[in-house]
């Protein structure tokens, strides 16, 4: 149910939500097992899709599992990690299956801190150009964890890759029906130069924050691709294909595209997507308080451009974009990561349009409003929200 918040509450109580949200109530098909003190904004019940308010997301760099986004395309599957093995195959020299246990105990394990997004993260704001499909986030569909796991590349160098590969593919293990009826698993791909690039930081993730993956996160294991989408992070990875083109799978070859239309020939020439944009949130205050006349603080992220850069600047205006100030930026930059912002405003009586900008360290900019697109993927323009004080 769209704008339901779950909140550290009984099963009873939640049951007594909605008919459409009570599945979510209980592990299984279709269903999250919501800890004691989850929150999370319900924005679609089945399958289950969640995002925090946005305060949350500022009350710390790392995003706690309770506060992190939950995206699904189908019913979250049941998996017996006690009997879960990983495949390795396609132009690999030594196919591989391995268990969990071979996968922690066979290879060093790493842990990178990587901030994931959703592709549709800020739908909404799409939305209100002209209205899209999908889920209709607001910035809250994003995330900064650190995952550990095995090294991708330790793995596949393992099985050996054959010359002339250059694709690494990953399947999950939830089935998902399609339009046309069919049934298949969510896949990704990712070039096989990404993977060798960013070697020392990209896991095959069986913890996230130094905990066991929970289930609505891919346990027992997801793959973490710095810099990319969300949807390239498979979770509940079950199979890795090296290959020499990208997967055929529908979530690389016809969703996931920057598109105008539904005719065949544009989707099937649009390239998949991939890292994502410069992006910025106003957090706190949230779009409607009243304030107090006076200096005011406002918080948020800003997320560096995926391709290596990192944050250099964020501003901020009280004017809807007429007149700007430097935020202060907090900790310190770095690529695939986000960063959080403060700054501090003086509000005279009124209403205010607040709007927050950003640019990174390779020159990629915030647009004051992108291109519209059909899926509404990557919106990063300016930030707006609108508070009165008195």
């Amino acid at each position: 149910m769209k704008g339901t918040i779950i909140r550290g509450v009984s099963r009873r109580r939640f049951l007594q939500v909605s008919a459409a949200v009570a599945a979510v109530g209980a592990v299984g098909p279709g269903r999250m097992a919501l800890g004691a003190e989850q929150e999370l904004i319900v924005r679609s019940a089945d399958p289950l899709n969640a995002e925090p308010g946005p305060a949350a997301l500022v009350a710390a760099n790392i995003t706690p599992v309770k506060h992190f986004y939950v995206r699904n395309h189908g019913p979250l599957p049941k998996v017996d990690a006690s009997g879960f093995k990983l495949r390795i195959e396609g132009m690999v020299q030594r196919p591989q299956e391995l268990t969990l246990g071979e996968i922690k105990d066979r290879f060093r394990q790493i842990t990178t801190e990587a901030t994931l997004t959703c592709a549709g993260n800020r739908r909404q704001e799409m939305s209100a150009i002209k209205p899209v499909g999908g889920v209709q986030w607001d910035a809250g569909a994003i995330g900064n964890a650190r995952w550990t796991g095995a090294k991708l590349m330790d793995v596949l160098e393992a099985a050996g890759i054959k010359d002339g590969a250059k694709h690494v593919w990953f399947e999950g293990l939830d089935d998902i029906k399609e339009k046309d009826g069919s049934v298949a698993p969510f896949g990704g791909s990712i070039p096989l130069d990404r993977a060798k690039a960013l070697a020392a930081s990209l896991p095959l993730a069986h913890a996230m924050n130094g905990e066991p993956l929970t289930p609505e996160h891919g346990a027992p294991l997801r793959a973490i691709v710095p810099g990319y989408i969300g949807a390239r992070s498979v979770k509940w990875l079950t199979k890795i294909t090296v290959s020499d083109r990208p997967s055929p799978n529908h979530y690389v070859a016809e969703a996931y595209k920057l598109i105008q239309s539904e005719d065949k020939a544009e989707v099937a020439a649009a390239p998949p997507i991939n890292a994502f944009p410069v992006n910025a949130a106003i957090c706190s205050p949230a779009a409607g308080t009243k304030l107090k006349t006076g200096k005011q603080t406002l918080a948020g992220y800003a997320l560096p451009g995926g391709e290596s850069g990192t944050i250099a600047k964020v501003e901020i205006s009280r004017d809807g974009g007429r007149n700007w100030t430097a935020a202060k930026l907090l900790g310190q930059p770095r690529p695939f990561v986000w960063q959080l912002w403060s700054a501090e405003i003086d509000l005279p009586a009124g209403k205010h349009d607040l709007v927050v900008r950003a640019a990174d360290s390779r020159g990629n900019g915030m647009p004051q409003q992108p291109a519209w697109n059909l899926k509404g993927y990557l919106y990063n323009g300016w930030h707006r929200i609108s508070v009165e004080a008195t």
